[in-house]
């Protein structure tokens, strides 16, 4: 599944990298997220709960930043498996940031994710719909501790 999306954070370039490389700040942002643990300069692991039709689950995974090109893009890979033994997920991300202005910048965010397991059996559009919830809530939640 390809979750795209494209918004623009009211502050400096500088500010939006050292937020969205910083697991503690971003972790904060995501929905559902209990836990994150920054191993090392690169990687970190986190558990977050969210929930798909009466299926509720809590995924342990494991986040490694492959490539840096400091102030413009990330790329990401992550994989983890529901604790309750739902399922399984591996994702690919790339997060790039361009300087609108002095105090503006547009983040956007391409994720390939593959879910096995009973949360699978949801298929794709209702997969789809949820993640296009997490991550609006995840945006707002993002812009609303930079901007302030």
């Amino acid at each position: 599944m390809l979750i795209q999306e494209k918004f623009t954070v009211k502050a400096p370039i500088r500010e939006v990298w050292q937020f969205i490389v910083d697991p503690e700040q971003i972790g904060h942002c995501v929905p559902g997220c209990e836990k994150i643990e920054k191993v090392d300069a690169r990687t970190y692991v986190a558990i977050v709960g969210a929930g798909v039709g009466p299926i509720k689950v809590r995924f342990k995974f494991t986040t490694h930043l492959t490539q840096i090109d400091e102030l413009r893009h990330i790329h990401m890979e992550a994989k983890g498996a529901d604790l309750g033994m739902a399922g399984s997920f591996t994702q690919a991300s790339d997060v790039d940031l361009r300087e609108v202005s002095e105090k503006e910048t547009e983040v956007s965010y391409s994720s390939n994710v593959t879910v096995v397991g009973r949360l699978a059996l949801f298929g794709d559009r209702i997969m789809r719909a949820q993640a296009k919830k997490i991550g609006d809530q995840f945006i707002k939640s993002l812009k609303e501790k930079i901007e302030g």
